[in-house]
């Protein structure tokens, strides 16, 4: 059996999502955020107190594009992996981990600058370059994204996952106002498929189930 423990629309986002779109089975535990401070136990299972955490049998791990390249590969060969023989394998991986590296990095310190840190530790001008940076690197895809309906193989995988992630983290920070009219429909897209609304059904019934607030994660100051 795979666990997954995850907190509200962060970055475990990303496997549960691939989770749904796959249909394997799986259990989600769920974490009040930020778990190094709310649910300090955690660190028994992650010594790093971060979220992702990914359990099956003996296999364990804590990055959510790495999660999603392990499940694609092993579960979802053809679908959402892309295979080394394919012409768009190298554009795969670089996409499945520009979404993290790229993208999700400058949001983590909107995230932390604007909302998680006590009031006389916020700093705006932190908060306005990182948001900058992000929308000046997202930008990049617009082209691609005008010309083909997904990133890379003429298909849904999980490099759309990495990325639609940080789409998904942009709407909860109140940066997809900045997003090229290409980029706007891409989110569209993705935010419509069966899986990713699966995944927020899952998350906000466990969340439900287990006692953790169901507001996302920008929205707490420890």
């Amino acid at each position: 059996m795979i666990t997954l423990h995850h907190c509200v629309s962060a970055r475990s986002f990303r496997p549960l999502w691939a989770l749904e779109e796959i249909g394997v089975p799986y259990e989600l535990k769920m974490l009040p955020f930020p778990p190094r401070v709310f649910a300090r136990g955690f660190k028994d299972v992650n010594p790093l107190g971060t979220i992702p955490a990914f359990e099956e049998d003996a296999l364990f791990m804590t990055e959510s594009s790495a999660i999603c390249q392990y499940l694609a590969a092993r579960y979802s060969p053809g679908a959402l992996d892309v295979a080394p023989h394919e012409a768009d394998f190298g554009r795969y991986l670089n996409f499945l981990h520009f979404g993290e590296a790229t993208l999700t990095f400058p949001q983590t310190l909107v995230l932390r600058y604007a909302h998680l840190e006590p009031p006389e530790r916020l700093q705006p001008q932190i908060v306005d370059d990182y948001a900058r940076w992000f929308h000046a690197r997202l930008r990049t895809l617009a082209p691609l994204l005008a010309a083909q309906p997904y990133l890379c193989a003429g298909r849904f995988t999980a490099a759309d996952i990495s990325v639609g992630y940080a789409l998904m983290l942009a709407e909860l920070l109140d940066l997809s106002d900045g997003f090229a009219p290409s980029i706007a429909e891409y989110w569209r897209r993705l935010r419509e498929r069966e899986g990713y609304l699966r995944a927020i059904g899952a998350q906000e019934a466990a969340a439900l189930a287990q006692d953790v607030p169901t507001t996302p994660a920008p929205r707490l100051r420890p």
